[in-house]
């Protein structure tokens, strides 16, 4: 799922360089013949199958749609902008909607570089010393006690340590995985999520940050109601969310406004559709929502700053944690040995 999709990155970059060059007159075929030659050898297979494509006079947004690979916000978009006459003016608000993606996950991993390497150092340290423990002798011969009081010593107690964190990161990792792909439907737990203080509404805010920005490009390119919301909803690569796009839909069939709609599915907080409400009634929903989505995305940097600290906070925790507990045990040991030293004879 994460590795053969189009990163925030390559997106940006690809939306800007395709979009001036159809603003500069340059023709498809050119320019996907030299995008076919940038980026990954995922990404290179893609635009070929593009170019193969238009050759045989397929339409563009029908190729990106048949390939997993492009984000169906670029797919849909491609294919306003063919039947309007506006690529190039969307694959400029792309580029600028997928660059604003990128700085919002380089922010959070610059945050969290630190605390990731004081864990790799302190993993090292207990990882050294359970080696040393294992080639060290003591003058009085046989085994050097064991200080951490965990069985583990030499090369073969760092490899059952190093599994046995392996385990628990593969366990974390894969909660993270299924809750992506939505497995069991254990999204349903997302209203519980943003309970937790701090880091719960701070993920809200991020996901309707997302929700805003394509939902006033879809607008923005004259895209219909129930598409552009269909499509913002999508956006969010939430199945939590998605799940609600057939009510709103039967919403706005129904005539009911777009704050109306939203409000129907329960899912947004009563701040956002007041906002929503408000920049309905202040001019065009495309221009209105287009200020709503800034100021989200304000409040998203915002938000991933908080997120980004939480987890720093956790892992520098939880190394304070461990090499404390080393030095404890280690203490321990060394005054066990003087209390014997004392003892009569």
């Amino acid at each position: 799922m994460f590795f053969n999709r189009m990163s925030f990155s390559a997106a940006a970059a690809f939306c800007y360089r395709f979009g001036t060059g159809l603003h500069a007159g340059a023709d498809i075929l050119v320019l996907l013949e030299s995008e076919s030659r940038i980026g990954s050898a995922r990404q290179q297979a893609a635009i070929k199958q593009l170019l193969v494509g238009v050759k045989q006079g397929e339409q563009l947004h029908v190729l990106m749609g048949e390939d997993k690979f492009f984000p169906a916000l670029m797919t849909t978009m491609v294919r306003v902008g063919e039947l309007t006459g506006k690529l190039e003016y969307l694959l400029s608000l792309l580029s600028e909607h997928y660059q604003r993606q990128q700085q919002l996950r380089r922010g959070f991993l610059g945050a969290i570089a630190y605390p990731a390497f004081m864990l790799t150092a302190g993993i090292g340290i207990v990882s050294l010393l359970i080696y040393l423990m294992g080639i060290l002798t003591p003058p009085s011969g046989g085994q050097m006690t064991d200080l951490l009081g965990w069985g583990l010593r030499g090369g073969t107690g760092v490899l059952i340590f190093w599994g046995y964190l392996l385990f628990f990161f593969g366990i974390l990792g894969g909660a993270i995985l299924c809750f992506f792909r939505n497995v069991a439907g254990v999204q349903n737990i997302v209203p519980l999520i943003y309970m937790i203080p701090k880091l719960g509404p701070s993920i809200q805010t991020i996901t309707i940050a997302r929700f805003c920005r394509a939902l006033s490009i879809a607008l923005g390119a004259g895209l219909e109601p129930t598409a552009s919301i269909a499509l913002a909803l999508d956006a969010t690569d939430s199945d939590y969310y998605r799940a609600t796009r057939d009510d709103t839909e039967q919403s706005i069939l129904e005539g009911a406004t777009l704050s109306t709609a939203l409000d129907r599915t329960r899912i947004f907080p009563d701040e956002f559709i007041g906002k929503i409400e408000i920049a309905e009634h202040s001019g065009t929903d495309s221009e209105s929502i287009a200020f709503l989505a800034a100021e989200y995305d304000e409040r998203a940097q915002r938000a991933m700053k908080v997120i980004s600290r939480t987890i720093s906070a956790v892992i520098l925790v939880s190394v304070a944690f461990l090499l404390l507990y080393t030095i404890f045990r280690i203490m321990s040991v060394v005054f066990g040995f003087y209390e014997q030293a004392f003892e009569p004879i």
